[in-house]
């Protein structure tokens, strides 16, 4: 069974290391992992962002389910690559697992960047734009994808010390897989 690694952990500077530790773990539990960075690109080509995309896809095509690392990046929320390669696997009715190792509720964790104001009952910004306050990790539409799709959001008990390296979380994920994709 193939689980395709989804994340930000590809920006990493050691992330060809933390895709085969992540592969690692997977084929210990039977699985085989598909990180991104085992594609081939050309990144000197003018269609470099299009041969990854491309590849991305076709390796999300062979996969049997997703497990999706939702850790914050760069601000409160998700990697956008990520959560539409969340969104892709769920439209096709893959197996869907994620993980955070940011647990706080998403209200929380936006308000550590923006001031937050109360207003007829609901979290606005500066703008007077609603911030979802759901009591949710992250937003509705990912939470509710893995409960609907597969399992529920991974999270641990406190934030690692280091939420890039740490993948107790993401071992949870793959030990669920294995029970759900292997007992086929």
């Amino acid at each position: 069974m193939k689980i395709y690694l989804a994340g930000p952990d590809v920006f990493l500077p050691d992330a060809v290391e933390v895709g085969q530790r992540k592969a690692a773990i997977c084929a210990a539990h039977g699985l085989t992992g598909l990180y991104p960075l085992d594609n081939e690109a050309d990144l000197t080509a003018p269609d470099a962002s299009r041969q990854i995309f491309c590849g991305n896809e076709a390796m999300m095509d062979a996969a049997d389910a997703i497990i999706a690392n939702l850790t914050p990046f760069r601000g409160a929320g998700a990697d956008p690559g990520t959560v539409y390669e969340l969104g892709y696997m769920a439209g096709r009715g893959k197996f869907c697992l994620a993980y955070s190792n940011d647990g706080a509720v998403y209200a929380d964790r936006v308000g550590r960047f923006i001031d937050l104001t109360s207003e007829n009952g609901r979290l606005v910004d500066a703008q007077g734009l609603t911030v979802e306050d759901f009591g949710l990790v992250d937003n509705l539409m990912m939470v509710h994808a893995l409960e609907l799709h597969g399992c529920p959001l991974v999270t641990p008990a406190e934030i690692p010390v280091d939420v890039w390296h740490d993948l107790a979380a993401f071992e949870a994920c793959v030990r669920m897989a294995a029970a759900r994709l292997i007992a086929k």
